[in-house]
């Protein structure tokens, strides 16, 4: 597993591509897995900090249960319109490890949002990354810029 500053550091193009489609939506979806299999989609806000992607939810949400459980997970950034030609999209996966020690992270995002969740409760995940990928259109081509742990980048271009 690659931490995101770990990512980063070997894509910086993809990796600030990503953050920025992240950025532009703070609401994301998250895809985790129920604890029959089946997937389950919720809503999240990422957070891309000190070189590594945060996820923070409700205390015992149904998506915290099921990443405690099983902690991999794919991050969707918000799409808005029907075409991608203007932004396009980016897609995150990886595992999600449950994060106990909140006070760093939540001094952090007061520091830079002015906003703490009440009584800083909250459940964290710091999320390692196996695979990031984009989506964008380059004339009449789609292109995917895919990222896989151990393989690198690869390039796709469809008509």
């Amino acid at each position: 597993m690659a931490t995101w500053a770990e990512f980063a550091a070997e894509q910086p193009d993809l990796a600030a591509f990503t953050q920025g489609r992240f950025a532009a939506d703070r609401h994301a979806l998250v895809a985790t897995l129920r604890k029959d299999g089946s997937p389950r989609i919720s809503g999240v806000e990422p957070d891309f900090t000190r070189g590594e992607l945060w996820m923070g939810m409700m205390l015992d949400s149904l998506k915290s249960r099921d990443l405690r459980r099983d902690p991999r997970f794919s991050l969707h950034c918000n799409t808005t319109t029907a075409s991608m030609t203007a932004a396009g999209d980016a897609k995150i996966s990886g595992t999600a490890e449950f994060w106990t020690e909140k006070d760093d992270y939540l001094k952090d995002l007061y520091d830079r949002t002015g906003w703490m969740p009440e009584g800083g409760e909250l459940d964290l995940y710091r999320c390692d990354v196996t695979e990031v990928v984009s989506i964008t259109v380059e004339g009449d081509e789609m292109v995917v810029l895919s990222w896989h742990e151990g393989r690198g980048i690869r390039r796709v271009a469809k008509k």
